[in-house]
């Protein structure tokens, strides 16, 4: 019974957190997503049929594109419950193993999305929070001029409580993010009371008459219409924050029905008042109400400033453990849910570009234009990924499933045709970012793949390395080597070229290998398993680490001794390797890429700083590859 209740108070708390991390994004949209398909780029004229076509229109977007594909469909295909397109491609992978060419165009489209992801992780801080603030215009005309610098001042204060992790940071915005969704239910069920013909919208007839009378308008509309789904693709981006049960939950008990009453609630005002349209949120609210809205609203995007926050987190995490990146510190912040982590380098980079948006552009207008192409990109490669992974799946209904992704494929890609128009009005921006950070991901996958292949050519079997040992008689130096392996069945690299080019051996070799296991704090007992390989000379021992920990091998090489093995660190040399890509011997098209790796590799954090190695005890052996 105790382990019930448990479960039942563990699951309140993680869709507690989801509600405060996770919807914050998708949960804002209705401050600008339904006035920028009457005020925006390509704005409808106010008249009942096209209030109702536009309120058609989202009702069967989200209902198609998050409820469906994300909810429903996309939140199964996880990555040993991690979320996001790498986890995505990390799951794709194991599929497509058979079929080379498949997995290459899944890896494409992976890195693509991924990259996408971080122009709309960007600029949802500063639309979000800019929205909400710009309602002070609404209760206080003469307050305009501080919209901005309020702005800029909430985004430091939301990116500076970053570090104390996800979990804390959940519980403390999820109850303020469940009264947001009651107090917009609440005025849309008011404002639809009044109006009640505007019901009438969530019949999908009044779409597809718009679309076969005025398929032109139609399809910029669109555009307008997708931003009622921007934030979707951060459901999935955070699933490993909290999992696909929490998840589900909150979309279906809560934030789906109080999102439809809120977007319905505005069009019935619209119908009654078109003047309201230059802000029918907060003008649904009675006068007296707009101040207290306001804050409310300022808290929930930077809600939904949090959501793709941890998403660009759990990306980059997926991006290192997958070869993307090189090794990045990350704080796991959690000590029951390993997803919650914590990345100072990405929190204070996509703080900087934030600020910077919002003193470029200066209003949620204005960045309307930017936002929704990257979003919509990456949903549609999403499908497409998930759609190539159906097709292999040995499933009855994979055809089926099949079937409803390619049709909601279609219409994302509508939907990426229709933000296309709005590229030169800041459209290009998210694509810049995307390209970018796709040029980084893919040059680092592409040297590491090289130097891997060239190790593994010279890779050398533990067996055929012992017998090897054995036959040759290298002079034997005083001391302890310890050599780092990644691959505990070969002979490490580092003591190949020691051998090679120094011809000599320490008396005692050690063959150090490190393991990360799925528990947060590992004991001082289970830290170290030791293999004896030769009995006095040479050992093989690996480090077990939890996932809350912190690799510090002196520290650990501390408890040798109760194994048998004395362990003096002053006695002990420790060699790391480190190859790198010769320069370029003639210019060519890509030797800029060999040089962005190299550059990359240069600023990489340190090995040695990493694992807390003594400066003065370690040697390092670097090799190059000339391509």
């Amino acid at each position: 019974m105790s382990n019930h209740s448990s479960h039942k108070s563990s699951l309140a708390t993680l869709t507690l957190g989801a509600l405060g991390v996770v919807f914050g994004d998708i949960g804002t949209s209705p401050l600008y997503a339904f006035k920028e398909a009457f005020a925006g780029a390509h704005p409808l004229a106010l008249t009942e049929a096209h209030v109702l076509a536009v309120l058609s229109m989202m009702f069967w977007t989200v209902t198609l594109i998050v409820s469906l594909k994300y909810i429903s469909i996309v939140l199964r295909f996880d990555n040993r419950g991690e979320g996001g397109i790498l986890a995505l491609l990390a799951f794709s992978t194991n599929q497509l193993q058979k079929h080379p060419r498949l997995a290459w165009l899944a890896a494409t489209l992976a890195v693509a999305g991924a990259s996408l992801f971080y122009g709309d992780a960007v600029i949802t801080p500063a639309i979000s929070v800019l929205s909400a603030v710009e309602g002070l215009s609404v209760a206080a005309p003469g307050l305009q001029p501080w919209v901005v610098p309020l702005t800029i001042t909430i985004l430091i204060i939301l990116f500076s409580i970053q570090s104390r992790g996800t979990g804390s940071v959940g519980k403390l915005f999820g109850p303020i993010t469940i009264v947001w969704f009651i107090v917009m239910a609440g005025l849309g069920l008011n404002s639809i009371a009044q109006t009640p013909v505007v019901i009438q919208a969530i019949d999908p007839r009044y779409a597809m008459q718009f679309a076969l009378q005025a398929p032109g308008l139609a399809f910029l509309t669109l555009g307008a219409v997708f931003l009622a789904v921007t934030g979707a693709e951060a459901l999935y981006a955070d699933m490993g924050h909290f999992g696909p049960k929490p998840i589900r939950l909150g979309w279906f008990i809560l934030v789906f029905p109080c999102l439809m009453l809120n977007y319905l609630g505005q069009g019935a005002l619209l119908l009654r008042n078109p003047d309201a349209i230059k802000n029918p949120f907060y003008l649904m609210a009675p006068t007296d109400w707009v101040l207290p809205l306001v804050v409310l609203a300022t808290a929930a995007t930077v809600i939904a400033s949090q959501a793709t926050i941890t998403g660009a987190f759990s990306v980059t995490q997926q991006a290192s453990r997958l070869g993307y990146l090189p090794r990045i510190p990350v704080e796991v912040t959690s000590d029951v849910e390993r997803g919650q982590i914590y990345i100072g380098l990405v929190n204070w980079t996509m703080l900087i570009m934030v600020l910077l948006l919002v003193l470029a552009f200066q209003s949620s207008e204005a960045l309307a234009a930017a936002y929704g192409i990257a979003v919509s990109l990456t949903m549609l490669l999403e499908t497409t990924l998930i759609t190539l992974v159906v097709f292999k799946l040995q499933h009855r209904a994979r055809m089926l499933l099949a079937g409803i992704l390619i049709a909601i494929g279609i219409l994302e890609l509508l939907f990426v045709a229709s933000n296309s128009t709005k590229f030169l009005d800041g459209g290009w921006f998210p694509i810049a970012c995307g390209t970018l950070l796709f040029t980084i991901l893919t040059t680092w996958k592409r040297a590491r793949t090289t130097i891997d292949a060239e190790h593994h050519s010279h890779r050398v079997p533990m067996s055929t390395f012992l017998e090897s040992l054995h036959q040759h008689a290298f002079p034997n130096v005083p001391g302890t080597a310890i050599f780092l392996n990644g691959d505990s069945g070969a002979a490490p690299v580092t003591l190949l070229h020691n051998l090679k080019h120094n011809k000599i051996a320490h008396q005692r070799m050690i063959f150090l290998t490190l393991a990360t296991d799925d528990r947060p704090y590992v004991s001082t007992d289970d830290r170290i398993d030791i293999e004896t390989l030769a009995h006095g000379a040479i050992y093989a021992i690996t480090l077990h680490y939890g996932f809350r920990e912190d690799p510090d091998i002196p520290k650990a090489l501390q408890h040798l001794p109760h194994y048998g093995l004395a362990f003096n660190i002053e006695d002990t040399t420790f060699f790391l390797g480190k190859t790198t890509i010769a320069r370029a011997s003639k210019p060519g098209p890509l030797t800029w890429r060999r040089e962005l790796f190299r550059w990359m590799q240069r600023n990489s954090p340190s090995s040695v700083e990493y694992f807390k190695l003594p400066p003065d005890r370690v040697v390092e052996l670097g090799t190059q590859i000339s391509l």
